[in-house]
């Protein structure tokens, strides 16, 4: 006897679909993670990745490879780290 699998969904509202959210319903004054953390990369002093995963909500590898992947590969932004003497480390967007 085999079993059978069924999609379970709400009665009234069917299944789940993903929508496309019109700019109209989007909060105009919220800010992505993407941009929060540009901001810090490119004020005064850069950031450690403490302050990204505290901004982010990520984890330290997702915080290196959005760096390495988005920062440096897709925007090209010349992206400079370096190591204090406390040994934290801190990266900067250069211009």
């Amino acid at each position: 006897m085999s079993k059978v699998t069924r999609k379970i969904t709400n009665k009234k509202t069917g299944p789940r679909r993903n929508r496309m959210i019109s700019p109209e319903e989007r909060d105009p004054k919220a800010v992505s993670k993407h941009d929060q953390i540009l901001e810090l990369l490119r004020g005064k002093h850069g950031a450690t990745l403490e302050d990204l995963q505290k901004v982010s909500n990520w984890q330290p590898h997702s915080v290196r490879g959005f760096l390495s992947g988005t920062v440096k590969k897709r925007l090209g932004l010349k992206l400079q780290s370096s190591k204090s003497s406390d040994g934290q480390r801190r990266y900067t967007v250069a211009g």
